[in-house]
């Protein structure tokens, strides 16, 4: 087994192995039957928050319902594009799978937290604990990410002399 995983890439890795299976099976049960999907724990809270202190009706829910299973399925989908693009080592060691992992955690973060809001709002506090948790892993690999920075580059072969550049070659200093 390959040692050369940076920790974001594992931390990502992880993230990816919960929320893929998550927010898929519950965008999935919103696309169902987007009014049931919508008050199922999850996403009670926005359920009640739109419907009780905005007073949407039952087509603005529906509405709603429909753009947060569109928004779940993004970010599970830049998960997925992530977990494509570490399973190539090139790619990972290089830090170019970094643009799928930041994409998804700041949408996710961005649903998390509204949704977070909108739970302390209503007062569910199951739901409020469900969303502060994932906006918690979120961020944490968030900042992990950007602490830990973009890998250092691979040095160039060894073997192969390089030729100075036509600027760089020594000039006489009589020139006659």
């Amino acid at each position: 087994m390959s040692t050369n995983w940076r920790i974001s890439s594992f931390n990502g890795a992880l993230l990816a192995a919960y929320f893929i299976p998550t927010w898929a099976i519950v965008a999935f049960r919103i696309i169902e039957a987007p009014v049931r999907g919508l008050f199922e724990r999850p996403d009670v809270a926005a359920a009640f928050f739109l419907g009780d202190h905005l007073q949407w009706g039952a087509t603005g829910l529906m509405r709603v319902a429909w753009l947060l299973a569109l928004g779940r399925l993004t970010v599970v989908a830049f998960f997925a594009l992530f977990v494509v693009l570490i399973c190539r080592p090139r790619i990972r060691l290089s830090g170019g799978c970094d643009e799928a992992l930041g994409l998804a955690l700041g949408i996710g973060s961005v649903i998390s937290f509204a949704l977070m809001l909108m739970a302390s709002k209503v007062g569910e506090l199951e739901a409020l604990r469900l969303h502060a948790t994932e906006l918690l892993m979120l961020l944490g690999t968030a900042i992990v990410l950007a602490v830990e920075g973009r890998p250092a580059a691979t040095p160039a072969d060894a073997g192969v002399p390089a030729e100075p550049l036509p600027l760089e070659q020594p000039q006489l200093l009589n020139n006659g």
